[in-house]
């Protein structure tokens, strides 16, 4: 597929304003671009009406207004998500959700297409790497979000980045992605109401613990012993457990900030009295700021794994609390649509 030389979404306010003074146009007409992106949340150069009409066509001849289509949208049965799949223009899918709150949103945003960390409870790392998002491809979907939440008249409050992919084996398009999103000539989105979540990649744990802005972090565990963990995520080979309870740890002691823990649960592999007693110790060994974050597992298919049973998903978690670990169970959303975490495929169900 061809593409123009750029998108508005993958240009900065300054690259814009250097545009527009080339085309012979005032700086003036940038910013008036920038707020349609990303305050008035335009879906087409059209929809610009205080732009002279030769600039939008111009505009529409020059310049890719986005770089995803959106192919398809799904809403749960119980409206509480939305899931989209967005065509790339290389012919790639990713998934974007959307999950709906009494009073808040959160959009789950996908860092690529495909996911290289062949974790075997999850769907995504069945599709195999493809590629890394361009920040455009990100604030895109953010941008689609957002779009669907006034709509529904109601604020797109938190977004995550949980959904294809590893945030930190594309770091710095991620980290751009952030900083645009937070700009505050742009979209505005506070850091604290951003959250990424890692499989454990230790480099980029230590490396968000230097960063400026306060990205709230996020770490899938899964087990508390490195052989089940290698089992379940090779990963922990190349970073095993006790290097990345080390990076968590100076990660909160550094930034004050607490790291929360993703654990599936999955029957009889890693759900079990000794393995919450396990987890336990190893968090408490040298306590800091953490939270666990229990997650039932979501089918997915081609995998003989199963579900672990509410009974011990509760003796899970009231095994912490006795321990002082502060922990919740993570509330299921989009599991009938293949929405909820680890299912994301890129496939309509």
């Amino acid at each position: 597929m061809t593409q123009t030389p750029f998108t508005l979404t993958e240009t900065t306010l300054p690259a814009l304003e250097a545009l527009l003074r080339e085309w012979g146009q005032p700086a003036f007409r940038a910013r008036q671009i920038h707020r349609h992106i990303y305050v008035k949340l335009a879906t087409s150069f059209s929809e610009m009406s205080d732009l002279p009409l030769a600039l939008r066509q111009k505009l529409e001849a020059e310049v890719a207004f986005s770089r995803l289509k959106l192919r398809e949208t799904q809403l749960a049965h119980d409206g509480s998500c939305k899931k989209a799949a967005f065509v790339l223009g290389d012919g790639g899918v990713i998934e974007t959700v959307l999950m709906y709150y009494r009073e808040r949103s959160t959009a789950c945003i996908s860092t690529q297409a495909g996911c290289a960390m062949d974790c075997i409870f999850c769907a995504t790392g069945k599709m195999g790497f493809l590629r890394n998002l361009k920040q455009s491809e990100m604030i895109e979907q953010v941008l689609w979000a957002a779009r669907e939440t006034r709509e529904q008249a109601q604020p797109l409050t938190n977004l995550v980045f949980m959904g294809m992919g590893e945030p930190f084996a594309n770091y710095e398009e991620w980290w751009a992605t952030v900083e645009r999103l937070h700009d505050p000539q742009g979209f505005n989105f506070g850091a604290r109401r951003m959250t990424v979540s890692t499989a454990g990649l230790v480099p980029g744990i230590r490396r968000l613990a230097q960063e400026t802005l306060p990205v709230n972090l996020s770490i899938s565990l899964h087990a508390s012993n490195d052989e089940l963990r290698s089992e379940l995520m090779p990963i922990n080979r190349r970073y095993p457990i006790a290097e990345v309870i080390e990076a968590a740890r100076d990660y909160a002691e550094s930034t004050h900030r607490r790291v929360s823990f993703e654990y599936v649960l999955i029957k009889e592999r890693n759900d079990s009295s000794q393995d919450a007693e396990t987890l336990a110790i190893l968090l408490n060994k040298q306590p800091f700021l953490c939270h666990v974050n229990l997650i039932p597992w979501n089918p997915i298919p081609g995998t003989s794994l199963k579900r672990a049973d509410r009974q011990r998903v509760d003796n899970f978690q009231a095994i912490l609390e006795q321990r002082k670990i502060a922990c919740t169970v993570r509330v299921e959303r989009g599991v009938g649509i293949a929405a909820a975490c680890g299912q994301l495929a890129g496939k309509k169900v």
